[in-house]
């Protein structure tokens, strides 16, 4: 069950904002809430030992940050002194278009968490935090199965290429393209509720269209239709995961290095596994 240590606090998601307006409005008042809690001395949180986010929800369902609320979510932390810890698990290392995905909003977090891409497709996980948060004792952090140095090795020589290539920039302009080619889908398709993204970290989020939408406009999550598709996708050779809350977006992270071509191959590969799931899922919405 939910950890009764953790206060799950409300995310800027602009197509199902927690408060029924999105857009930077919803955002701040986000940041209020936020700000409220933590200040208020009956309101049942205690001081926390830190604050933790992503800059864009990955398993959550490709929700990008706005960068003025992770500023914000920057200055209340630093405020009361609270350690703020960046996960860059999935954004980091070019993903999302530039190197770390918090550089877009200029945070400094005192603390990240990385891992995956920067092993270089080794195992490898790398905690970064401020100096003065250093608590280690000499000696306390070894073991036998600490310090992969294979891995290290791999992760130095990723980090060197990916900066070397500019392999950022690459992903924030093929990324940008095919965004804009899906967002023109989206009208020909009324499953499809919303497309979003950075860089090359894409979400598309299906949507029941034959339903009734709430007081902000948005769909009904379609998970059953998501699967459809995804199996359709993959019936034509394109490996896609699912994310989200009901398991309903569809999430593209293609490698950096992908051609123009394989790009387009991709998106025509996703409009035809659309296509096919919506003439064939049963009670799926046209």
């Amino acid at each position: 069950g939910p950890d009764a240590q953790v206060t799950r606090l409300p995310y800027p998601y602009d197509y199902r904002c927690p408060f029924g307006v999105g857009g930077e409005r919803g955002a701040e008042l986000a940041a209020r809430w936020t700000a409220h809690l933590l200040d208020d001395p009956k309101g049942g949180v205690q001081p926390p030992a830190a604050m933790l986010l992503e800059a864009v929800q990955g398993e959550g369902g490709v929700v990008p940050a706005p960068e003025g609320w992770l500023r914000r979510m920057r200055q209340i932390t630093a405020e009361r002194g609270i350690p703020l810890i960046v996960d860059e698990v999935q954004t980091g290392v070019g993903r999302t278009g530039t190197f770390w995905a918090v550089e877009r909003s200029g945070i400094v977090p005192d603390v990240m968490v990385l891992s995956k891409a920067i092993g270089g497709s080794l195992p490898l996980a790398v905690v970064v935090y401020r100096e003065e948060l250093d608590a280690w004792l000499p000696g306390a952090h070894a073991g036998t199965f600490r310090g992969n140095q294979l891995a290290m090795a791999a992760g130095a020589a990723t980090l060197r290429f990916v900066n070397r290539h500019a392999l950022h920039e690459r992903a924030e302009a093929v990324g940008s393209r095919m965004l804009g080619r899906l967002r023109a889908l989206a009208p020909h398709h009324p499953c499809v509720g919303d497309v979003r993204g950075r860089g090359l970290m894409i979400g598309v989020e299906i949507v029941d269209a034959g339903a009734e939408p709430d007081d902000h406009g948005a769909l009904p999550a379609a998970p059953h239709l998501a699967t459809h598709i995804q199996a359709e996708a993959l019936r034509r050779g394109l490996i896609v995961e699912l994310g989200g809350r009901h398991g309903s977006v569809i999430r593209l992270l293609p490698p950096l290095t992908i051609t123009d071509e394989q790009a387009e191959a991709v998106l025509d590969r996703l409009a035809g596994a659309i296509e096919a799931a919506r003439a064939t899922a049963p009670g799926a919405a046209a």
